[in-house]
């Protein structure tokens, strides 16, 4: 069966074999698959042998160190090449990769990654906490089948197919765009736009690829507002992204309802971000107590900030105190759904999949803190004398005009209204 297959591969495309060569009459019994999927794509047509993009080293092909990376498709490719490296696909390792340089379970291979080879000098300087913390597997399967789009066109398309049937299906955004932290995927799948799409095809319903990819671009950022973490940009960047977005809803609905749309989701996410910075605010208070349980110096340092508390985008979900774990769900998974739950037209995402969420998140992280800082007051009562507590909030408001909470005049006047309790 294996021969007949060989004879059948090299007799239907004497050219692509040719340009194949040497490899085509083993990888033909070897990997048929690839072979088959070769022969019937674009390249095979055009004479891109496997070479061309391989090399010639088999040996490091072998042992898996002669990536098919972005820029061996780079010089055929130049248009998708400059829009995909322009978008936010094309900075996926740098905001989900991190120098694993420290790690003593690291593998050489990694350095690939950020370094050419022999070239001391890394391309990227990127930092992730999370990765940091796992092992080589899971970061492998977890963390960088994702954000390796960065320098795989493969993330999308098929390894040896060229067929775009492929990569305009929206289940090829799926399997990174989905679950608890950024469900667009469903968001768009259970909207109106994705039953549309579903009974009427995409002429009727938008989907990922019309409103992200318009026109065929590879620039996935395209009128996109604000940071993958939900941070509005400054106008001066936003302004002309929404005008972008505005002309893509314009296809199928008139432009002052778009504008609208978009920014009472604009105000959502303002509300939203306004909740979060409340939970976020109780944390640090708790830090500048001494309060979380455990403190950040009694527990396993974080990757890159050390025993300090870390709240921003770097931020944990293990070796961290509860209060801290409630506000990563909060940051990552509910506030994330309420705002993208809003721009992808999803009521359900966006109230009790998102809002709801949020607002329950608040309520546990104030009662969490009413708890420690009870138990802290105990503590105090049994240490302390004739002014039980002063010397802490001395110490407390120290540690916020450090860190940048309490401007100078702020910090000498509460001081002062601690210090006066001791008259």
């Amino acid at each position: 069966m294996k021969s007949l297959l060989t004879a059948l591969l090299i007799l239907t495309a004497p050219f692509a074999a040719g340009a194949a060569e040497p490899c085509l009459p083993c990888h033909a019994e070897k990997t048929p698959a690839a072979v088959a999927q070769w022969q019937g794509s674009a390249h095979a047509q055009a004479g891109i042998g496997c070479e061309k993009c391989h090399g010639t080293d088999h040996d490091k092909i072998v042992k898996g160190e002669a990536k098919v990376g972005m820029k061996v498709c780079a010089p055929c490719h130049q248009k998708a090449y400059q829009e995909h490296r322009a978008s936010r696909h094309g900075m996926g390792l740098h905001s989900g990769w991190g120098c694993t340089r420290n790690l003593s379970n690291r593998k050489q291979g990694e350095c690939r990654f950020c370094h050419e080879e022999g070239d001391e000098m890394p391309r990227s300087d990127v930092q992730c906490a999370r990765f940091l913390k796992q092992s080589t597997e899971m970061g492998e399967i977890g963390c960088n089948y994702c954000h390796s789009v960065e320098d795989a066109c493969d993330s999308c398309h098929s390894k040896h197919m060229t067929d775009l049937k492929i990569v305009r299906d929206p289940n090829s955004c799926a399997k990174c765009h989905m679950g608890p932290d950024h469900p667009q995927w469903e968001m768009w799948q259970t909207s109106l736009h994705g039953t549309l799409n579903a009974s009427s095809g995409r002429n009727t319903g938008p989907d990922c690829q019309t409103c992200h990819m318009p026109k065929g671009t590879h620039n996935v950022s395209v009128g996109i507002t604000m940071s993958s973490g939900g941070v509005p940009y400054p106008a001066k960047k936003a302004d002309p992204a929404r005008a972008d977005m505005i002309n893509i809803c314009s296809a199928c609905h008139a432009p002052a309802f778009a504008k609208r749309e978009l920014e009472r989701d604009d105000q959502v996410r303002g509300q939203s971000l306004a909740i979060l910075k409340e939970a976020e605010h109780v944390i640090w208070d708790l830090n500048d107590r001494g309060l979380l349980d455990p403190m950040p110096e009694n527990r396993p340092p974080h990757p890159l900030s050390g025993p300090r508390l870390v709240t921003d985008n770097q931020m944990l979900y293990e070796d961290t105190s509860h209060i801290e774990r409630l506000f990563f769900k909060m940051k990552k998974y509910d506030y994330a759904r309420t705002v993208k739950g809003a721009y992808h037209q999803n009521p359900a995402y966006t109230h009790w999949y998102g809002n709801a969420e949020l607002k329950m998140d608040l309520v546990d992280i104030k009662s969490e803190a009413s708890r420690l800082k009870e138990r802290g007051g105990k503590k105090v009562e049994s240490n302390q004398g004739a002014h039980p507590g002063i010397e802490d909030e001395l110490k407390t408001l120290k540690n916020k005009f450090e860190r940048g909470a309490l401007s100078e005049a702020e910090y000498a006047r509460e001081k002062g209204k601690v210090l006066e309790k001791m008259r």
